[in-house]
């Protein structure tokens, strides 16, 4: 057997693992507990509506195309897969810790579990050249390119929200300043990474996620207007970024050849 065909099988078995783990967290549910109820016990500001984690569905069918797409024979000796190795299935891997240490309560564990997570999918977002590599083939572009742009937006949106629910575990004081503005400066920091985002990679799916969970928070935190409002900025700042993105991303159109004069 391949070293190609083994990462072909480890990757996919990976991935329908992880997937099966989350829809058995809340259908056991594990440890007796669903995965929003914890998340409820945490009075924190930087969490969307409960409508916005939605979004996980997306993700699980963009990963099944990509564990579908890299374990075709026609695949196997494809450069960006060789590139990103093992990678999935170490993301996959840290996906089940975490919801295993959410579930058992091991919070501190969680933001590790969540950092290794994040970790691993920058690294297959930098392996892949997601916006700066040449043009794709179109199962390149959908099954691997922007499945993980999307899978890495929300991660960054839920490393934030995971730091927040420690230190709110921890009785952190905010050195001095408010929750509700620690809030709003974890918008604005993540609306300066949707920016870099627009600007070095004209990535318009991994901000069109931040867009989504920004207007989620706008929409969970409306009994504090100093958050609501913040949050619909953001919103209104990262579509408009995604918007931009994807007209700068567009392939330039041919000019026609002028005929050679007389």
């Amino acid at each position: 057997m391949s070293k190609d065909l083994i990462r072909q099988i480890v990757n996919a078995l990976v991935v329908v693992g992880t997937i099966a783990m989350n829809g058995l967290a809340n259908a056991l549910p594990l440890n007796g507990q669903l995965t929003g109820e914890i998340s409820d016990r945490f009075r924190v500001f930087f969490v969307p509506a409960g409508y916005v984690f939605s979004i996980w569905g997306v993700i699980y069918v963009g990963l099944l195309a990509f564990a579908i797409f890299q374990v075709l024979p026609s695949q196997r000796q494809n450069a960006a897969l060789r590139r990103i190795g093992y990678l999935p299935g170490l993301s996959g891997v840290a996906n089940v810790a975490w919801l295993f240490f959410w579930h058992y309560n091991a919070f501190g564990w969680t933001l590790v579990a969540m950092l290794l997570l994040l970790a691993s999918l920058l690294a297959i977002y930098l392996r892949l050249g997601i916006g700066r590599a040449p043009a794709a083939s179109p199962g390149e572009r959908w099954a691997m390119r922007v499945p993980f742009s999307i899978y890495l937006g929300w991660i960054t949106v839920a490393t934030l929200a995971n730091v927040t629910d420690v230190l709110y575990l921890t009785a952190w004081n905010g050195w001095g300043i408010g929750p509700e503005t620690w809030a709003v400066l974890l918008l604005a920091i993540a609306t300066l990474v949707a920016l870099a985002m627009a600007v070095t990679r004209r990535d318009a799916a991994y901000i069109l996620v931040l867009t989504w969970a920004f207007a989620g928070i706008a929409v969970a935190q409306a009994g504090a207007p100093l958050v609501a409002n913040a949050g619909w900025i953001a919103a209104a700042v990262t579509a408009l970024l995604a918007a931009w993105a994807l007209w700068r991303g567009r392939p330039a159109r041919a000019v026609p050849a002028r005929p050679p004069s007389a």
